[in-house]
C-alpha cells in the first residue's frame, strides 16, 4: 500500500507505474484518492480551526471568571456547548473519508523496481540464471506420481475418496524423504542466521487482509466461517509478518530474520493438465518459509541473499534449476520485485516453479501499520519473503531427476543423515 503523501506528490509516477503493470482500469483510482484526500484535508483544516476556537473560548472563560465577569463567562459557556457536536460531526466525516481512501489505496499497486522487465504475462518473464545441467537419461522417464505408486509408497485413490482432488497420502520412504527435505532446509536456514519460529496456522481474517494481495485472498485463502472469522494460512509468511501488526519495532531489533515450517492451505490449484494426480498441485502442503523485516536501505541486499539461499539448497540436492525474473504484468500488486526459482523436469524437458522470493518494500508493512524509529523519525521498514523449500514440489523435482532405469531413486548425499538410507529401491 502506497503512502497517500507519496501519491499527492508523485501522482503521475503512480499512474505511469500502473500503466507499466498493464492495469489501465486502475488509473481512475489515483484521481479518486486525490479527490477524497482533498476533501479530507479540508475537513481536517476545519477541525483544527474549531479546536483552536474551543481553546480560545476556554481561555476567555477563564479570564472572565478571574475578572468576576459572570455575564461574559455565561455567554462564552453557551457558545462553547455547540463545539463538541461540531467536532464530532467533522470527526465522523474525516473517519468516513479515511476508510474510503484506505480501500482505494489497497487497490493501487506498489511502485515496481527499475530492474523489473516490462511484460503483460508470465510468457515475458526473464531467465537470469541457470544452475546445474540436466542429466541425460537413456530410458523412459516416469512421472513422480507413477514412481510413487510403483514404489507402493503413496495412495492417491484414497486421498481423492476421503478429501477430494488436491490431497494425498504418502508413506514409508517417501514420507521420510519428505521430512528429510524439510529438516535439511530448516537446518540450512538456522545456519544462515534465521531464527526458527513455529506459528499459528489460523489467523483472523483482518490480518490476512493486511498481509496479502486482495486477489490472493479471493483465489487462495480458506476462510473458516465462524466468529471471529478466521483464515487458514497459505504460507507461514502470513503469520510471521502478521505477528508485528500495529507494532513499533525498535531499530536495535532490525533486521528481523525469521524462518518457519508450516502446513500450508490453498484453495486454488492452478492450471489443469500438469500432473494433477500426485504432489505437484495440492490444496495442502509443507513449506519452510523465510521473512525479513529491515531498514529500507537494506532490502535490496536481503533480496539477493534470500534467493541465493534457495539456489544453494537445490544445488546441494543436485537438482538443475533456473532463476526467473518476474515481469511487470505478472507481478503481484504488493510487490516491488520478485524472482521465481524453478526446477528442471526431465519428463517434460522444461522447468516448473519451486517457490518465489519477493521484496515488498514498505507496502506490506504500511498495510499492517508496522513502523520503527530512526533518530526519532518514524519510518516504515521494508519486508521480504522467500520460499526456502516447499517439500511436495521438491519431491517432484527430486524423484524425476534422481530416478534410475530400474525404477529406484537415488537420495542426494546431503539428505543421507536425515533419511537413514541412500536410495529407495525398486519393487520387484
Amino acid at each position: 500500500m502506497l503512502d497517500i503523501k507519496f501519491i499527492r506528490e508523485h501522482s503521475e509516477e503512480v499512474k505511469e507505474n500502473i500503466k507499466m503493470k498493464f492495469q489501465d482500469e486502475k488509473l481512475k483510482l489515483v484521481d479518486e484518492v486525490l479527490s477524497l484526500d482533498e476533501q479530507w484535508r479540508k475537513e481536517k483544516f476545519n477541525s483544527d480551526l474549531i479546536r483552536k476556537e474551543r481553546n480560545q473560548i476556554s481561555e476567555a472563560i477563564n479570564q472572565a471568571k478571574k475578572k468576576k465577569d459572570e455575564k461574559k463567562a455565561k455567554e462564552l459557556i453557551i457558545k462553547a456547548k455547540d463545539i463538541p457536536e461540531k467536532i464530532k460531526k467533522i470527526e465522523e466525516k474525516t473517519e468516513e473519508l479515511e476508510n474510503k481512501i484506505r480501500v482505494l489505496l489497497m487497490r493501487i499497486p506498489n511502485i515496481i523496481s527499475k530492474n523489473v522487465p516490462l511484460g503483460k504475462s508470465d510468457k515475458e518473464n526473464k531467465v537470469v540464471k541457470i544452475v546445474g545441467k540436466p542429466s541425460k537419461m537413456n530410458f523412459e522417464i516416469k512421472s513422480h506420481g507413477e514412481l510413487i505408486e510403483q514404489l507402493q509408497l503413496g495412495d492417491f485413490e484414497s486421498s481423492s475418496r476421503v478429501s477430494g482432488t488436491g490431497f494425498y497420502y504418502i508413506e514409508g520412504e517417501i514420507a521420510l524423504l519428505n521430512q528429510a527435505l524439510l529438516n535439511y532446509a530448516r537446518d540450512i536456514m538456522v545456519k544462515k542466521g534465521f531464527r526458527y519460529v513455529e506459528t499459528p496456522l489460523l489467523l483472523r481474517e483482518e490480518i490476512i487482509d493486511k498481509v496479502t494481495d486482495l486477489n490472493d485472498k479471493t483465489q487462495q485463502i480458506y476462510i473458516v466461517d465462524d466468529e471471529p472469522r478466521m483464515a487458514l494460512i497459505g504460507t507461514s509468511e502470513h503469520s510471521l509478518i502478521g505477528r508485528f501488526v500495529d507494532q513499533e519495532i525498535s531499530e536495535q531489533k532490525l533486521p528481523i530474520k525469521h524462518t518457519s515450517y508450516s502446513m500450508c492451505f490453498r484453495k486454488e490449484i492452478g492450471a489443469h493438465g500438469i500432473d494433477e494426480r500426485g504432489l505437484y498441485r495440492t490444496h495442502q502442503f509443507n513449506k519452510i518459509e523465510m521473512i525479513v523485516i529491515c531498514l529500507p536501505e537494506e532490502s535490496e541486499s536481503f533480496f539477493n541473499e534470500m534467493q541465493n539461499i534457495t539456489v544453494e539448497i537445490f544445488k546441494n540436492l543436485e537438482i538443475p534449476i533456473r532463476v526467473l525474473q518476474i515481469c511487470s504484468g505478472d507481478l503481484g500488486d504488493l510487490k516491488y520485485e520478485q524472482v521465481d526459482i524453478e526446477a528442471f523436469s526431465p519428463r517434460r524437458n522444461n522447468y516448473f516453479e519451486l517457490g518465489s522470493c519477493s521484496n515488498l518494500t514498505d507496502a506490506q508493512a504500511r498495510k499492517l501499520n508496522i513502523h520503527t524509529r530512526v533518530k526519532s523519525e518514524r519510518i516504515i521498514p521494508h519486508t521480504l519473503n522467500n520460499t526456502a523449500l516447499a517439500s511436495s514440489r521438491a519431491l517432484v523435482a527430486l524423484l524425476e531427476n534422481h530416478q534410475q532405469k530400474n525404477g529406484s531413486v537415488k537420495i542426494p548425499k546431503v539428505l543421507w543423515k536425515y533419511t537413514g538410507f541412500k536410495e529407495i529401491k525398486a519393487k520387484k
